[in-house]
Parts: structure tokens; sequence; C-alpha cells
């Protein structure tokens, strides 16, 4: 495996981390208000949010919040591509649910990237399971005569490695940056160059973020509260469930 230039890595991150806040702010800017009340009515007024404001702040942050994780993800995803490449000369593959493809002593690995540990339901974990399967027996039909090795790759987390039942490895945090590196300290190394800026950029988005949360509030005011200034819960249910036509299929 080639020796990793950290400068090489620090210039990539510092560029592409730019990428992520642009997407960031991008879903801030067209967000509307019916996007927005998609979420759970149920589970908010649990929380008794009384004010209009003050619940156009939590629906935007669960929604945010689902949204920074994909966004993060594509960009560790595609980080871990750019390492491997440099060190090993790794590909995005082709196979279904496989991310990465690289060659270290005589072994060809096949990697399914995940951002975190907190992944996908029960189904999706066979789902994975079955397509690192599938690859195995495509690669191993091509006659290559190395060892091929299934590996499910989670950025970060303080999981110990294991073989699964499923017949992959899972490699966490500190170890999957070494299997696509051999170096131990790059799971450290890149936390400095993913905050390049980011007070900067952060600052634009809580200015965008405030806009839009003033302007969906006066818009949810006018819709969802009554005469009073209260909120209808009645009228924001139905209008995020009303669908009744059971009757017609009884």
């Amino acid at each position: 495996m080639n020796p990793l230039d950290m400068r090489m890595v620090e210039q990539y991150v510092q560029e592409t981390i730019q990428d992520f806040h642009r997407r960031r702010l991008t879903s801030v800017e067209s967000l509307s208000l019916n996007q927005l009340l998609k979420k759970n009515p149920y589970l908010f007024r649990a929380k008794n949010l009384t004010v209009a404001s003050d619940l156009i702040a939590s629906l935007l942050d669960a929604f945010l919040s689902s949204s920074e994780e994909k966004l993060f993800g594509d960009f560790l995803e595609n980080l871990a591509l750019f390492i491997a490449q440099q060190t090993s000369g790794g590909h995005k593959s082709s196979a279904p649910g496989v991310d990465l493809e690289f060659i270290n002593r005589n072994t060809h690995y096949l990697v399914s990237i995940k951002s975190g540990p907190n992944w996908g339901n029960s189904s999706q974990h066979s789902k994975l399971a079955q397509d690192l399967r599938d690859a195995v027996i495509r690669l191993k039909q091509s006659r290559i005569s190395m060892n091929v090795q299934p590996v499910l790759g989670i950025c970060y987390g303080k999981t110990r490695t294991t073989y699964t039942r499923a017949g992959y490895l899972k490699v966490v945090g500190q170890n999957f940056w070494y299997l696509i590196s051999e170096n131990e300290r790059l799971y450290t190394d890149i936390i400095e160059p993913i905050g390049h800026r980011a007070r900067e950029h952060n600052e634009r988005f809580y200015e965008q973020r405030g806009a839009l949360i003033n302007r969906l509030t006066a818009e949810f005011t006018q819709r969802f509260c009554d005469a009073w200034g209260a909120i209808d819960w009645v009228k924001l249910v139905e209008f995020n469930s009303k669908n009744f036509d059971l009757d017609s299929f009884l």
C-alpha cells in the first residue's frame, strides 16, 4: 500500500467540505412549509409545543438532522474513496450495495461504507449481506487468484472488528480508516481539515435558518392558528393525515 500524502488529503477535504455546506444551505433555502409539516404531528403535540415559532424550529431541526446525516455520509464516503485511490488504486464499485473496491496484500476488498453505526433496519442489513455475497460470487467467477474479502466499513464508532454471521468483516472507526490507509492516526488527522472555515459556513447557515423560521412561522400562523393565535392541532393533523377512503374498500 502506498504511503498517504496528508497534504493532499487536507486539500481534498478543505475543497469538498465546502460542497457539504453549500448543499446544507440549499436544503434550507428550498424548504417549504408543506414539506416541513410531513413530520409526525403527534410527536410534537406530545411535547406540548404551544408557540408557533418553537414548533417550526423543532420541525425544522428534525428535518435538518436527517438531511445533514445523509449529506455528511456522502462526504465521508467520497473521502474514503479518495484515500483508497491514493493508497491502493481503489475505485468506486459498480456492484450493487458495494461502494469501494481495492486490493492490498493479495486480497481484493469489497467495501460497503456507512457513516455511522446506527444505520438501517433488519431488512436493509439482510439486503446488504446479500449484495456483498453476490459481489463476491461475481468476482470469484472472474477466476481471480487472490482472496476476496467483503467488508462493512463504518466511519465512526468503537465497535471491535468482527466477522459477522452473514460472512462479511465489520470494521468500525479507527480500524476502518486504517484498513484503507494503513495509517493508525488517520481517523484523528482528518478532523482538523473537516473544520476548515466551519465558523464562517455555520454563521451563514444560521442566518438562513433564522430567516426561514421567521418566514414559515408567519405562514404557519396564518394557516394553522385560530383567531386568538393558538395552534389548531386538529387542523394541522387533518392537513398531515386526512385521507379517508377505506370505506370503499371494505
